[in-house]
């Protein structure tokens, strides 16, 4: 049985490297992490061993609630096109720069690397259902505006408001005929 002050705590660090990594990207350190989350490196250390541990606690966390985000989204009576545009938002803040650097570090985690193409191919799948029903332009293949998703959500300071996201959303809309 976890103690609360010992759920409290790694709550705290969880919480406070989500935020930190969210604004700052992949290179924060660990003592930044326990001086922001007002606790001792120790109390860090003794939740997480390694880098490596809550980057991955995080990774799975922030993944995990996407991939539910977005079949929530998925249900809805919206266009698919409504569904992206509610992932993008629901991306904005989320440590996605660092769930990249981490899938591209070898060895990634099994777990981080299944459910990043758990969720890479269900937003295929909203892609190629936006472009059947006409709201996305249909001269990319969804593996590649998935990867142009990416591109937008998976950077520090990513927002849905932002220039980048944007120009790129705007290019993947479906142009009306005039």
């Amino acid at each position: 049985m976890v103690r609360a002050d010992a759920r409290r705590n790694r709550e705290r660090i969880t919480t406070t490297a989500l935020d930190l990594f969210a604004e700052h990207g992949p290179a924060v350190s660990m003592e930044d992490i326990a001086h922001a989350a007002g606790l001792g490196v120790g109390t860090l250390y003794r939740h997480f061993p390694d880098r490596l541990t809550l980057v991955t606690d995080i990774a799975n966390t922030a993944l995990h609630a996407l991939r539910d985000h977005a079949l929530a989204q998925s249900a809805e009576d919206i266009s698919r096109w409504e569904v992206l545009l509610r992932v993008v938002r629901h991306c904005a803040g989320q440590p996605f720069a660092l769930i990249t650097s981490l899938v591209g570090t070898p060895p990634a985690p099994p777990s981080t690397r299944e459910l990043v193409r758990e969720v890479n191919a269900l937003l295929a799948e909203v892609v190629e259902q936006a472009q059947e029903e006409g709201t996305m332009r249909r001269d990319l293949t969804p593996e590649q505006v998935v990867e142009l998703l990416n591109v937008m959500v998976c950077r520090p300071g990513a927002r849905p408001d932002d220039p980048l996201t944007t120009v790129l959303l705007d290019g993947l809309r479906a142009r009306r005929s005039a």
